[in-house]
């Protein structure tokens, strides 16, 4: 996601609004948990502070779906991320990579970067809470009883 800054850093406009909609396509998901990543909105204005540094006001919308970890059903996991303040102050070491001279801006780094820190670690579906699990001679407790271990209670009356 490219975006020309020339125009900015010659005074030519004050900001340049930013209105894109991006599909991952499976190639750049098949490292990750995510099913698929469609219809990424990318809204929001860069311009220059008064230091002249190059400003990101920009809000990222999207569904991901994601396995369920119990069931492996695809849950929709909708999230919303505001990305606000200089290329520095985001990242710096990013602007290595966001700027590849000094007219063109690619912010897909930095949008990626955020993308990743909004995946959760798993996600329960709606029918995975009365989801009930056992095999041959084993089972699998979900309830929040505070029983614990009977050998381990034995302990406690020892302090």
């Amino acid at each position: 996601m490219e975006i020309d800054i020339t125009r900015l850093r010659s005074g030519i406009v004050s900001n340049i609004e930013v209105s894109k909609t991006y599909k991952f396509s499976e190639e750049e998901l098949k490292t990750l948990e995510i099913s698929s990543l469609d219809d990424l909105k990318i809204e929001g204005t860069i311009s220059l502070d008064a230091l002249k540094e190059v400003y990101l006001d920009l809000t990222i919308t999207g569904t991901m779906v994601i396995p369920c970890a119990i069931t492996l059903k695809p849950v929709n996991y909708p999230f919303n991320i505001d990305i606000e303040g200089t290329i520095d102050e985001i990242d710096g070491y990013l602007e290595k990579k966001c700027q590849k001279s000094q007219n063109i801006l690619d912010i897909f780094p930095i949008i990626w970067e955020n993308v990743l820190m909004e995946v959760p670690m798993r996600v329960l579906s709606e029918d995975a809470k009365d989801y009930k699990i056992a095999g041959d001679g084993w089972s699998f407790n979900n309830d929040d009883s505070s029983e614990g271990n009977s050998e381990l209670s034995k302990l406690k009356d020892l302090l």
